[in-house]
């Protein structure tokens, strides 16, 4: 499994705490792993969960219209970029 960076952490964080992943610690999600479909199982219903805490904790709109959502949420390092080239100071 590749090392989280401190940013792919603090996401992973959020992501554990929005959707009350009580069987996973941030630490357990491979930054390379696919977010749905994968170990974590998650659905369109928990990419909306997570694009919601993005917008609060980070300050921008994860829109559901984006063509790209596809590959921004393809796995925790690419959210994780997106993020990172997004966020509010």
């Amino acid at each position: 499994m590749a090392e989280q960076t401190a940013a792919q952490h603090e996401l992973a964080t959020l992501v554990v705490e929005c959707l009350n992943l009580e069987s996973v610690t941030p630490a357990q999600i491979d930054p390379d792993a696919p977010l749905f479909g994968g170990d974590l199982g998650l659905d369109s219903i928990d990419a909306l969960e997570i694009a919601l805490a993005v917008s609060k904790h980070y300050g921008f709109q994860l829109r559901s219209d984006n063509p790209d959502n596809r590959q921004i949420f393809t796995s925790l390092r690419t959210l994780s970029a997106h993020v990172e080239q997004h966020r509010a100071g």
